[in-house]
């Protein structure tokens, strides 16, 4: 039986994307998402916020790129990936991303600019 990788997560974009594109003119959009809890310990209620790296590809990237800013509410719905790589010391280090398969504007209709109520807020990969 093979596993299941499938994350879903409701955040805040923590930046504005950055967009980039690898050779053959494949687009990558990538941004800070925070999800946060709240925790009651010893009857203290404390918020946790929690940090992950979004990594949007192809016409999902440029999808987020024309609607995704800073602040926004999302839905996101994906795959974990882990994937290594050597730092400028020639370390090798791991991190971890969420890759978005689609993902969704949230909030009021007044959160949204005029150009992003015309498209459809709601994107997926092709």
């Amino acid at each position: 039986m093979s596993g299941i990788n499938k994350v879903i997560l409701v955040g805040h974009l923590g930046k504005d994307p950055e967009l980039r594109y690898l050779q053959d003119n494949i687009a990558v959009l990538s941004f800070p998402l925070a999800t946060s809890e709240f925790i009651i310990k010893n009857g203290i209620k404390t918020e946790h916020t929690e940090w992950h790296n979004i990594v949007m590809w192809r016409s999902l990237a440029e999808a987020g790129y024309r609607t995704l800013r800073k602040g926004k509410l999302i839905y996101v719905e994906g795959k974990c990936r882990t994937r290594s790589f050597e730092d400028k010391e020639g370390i090798k280090r791991y991190t971890t991303e969420i890759i978005p398969e689609t993902f969704t504007l949230l909030g009021r209709s007044s959160d949204f600019e005029i150009n992003e109520l015309l498209e459809n807020v709601t994107h997926s990969q092709k």
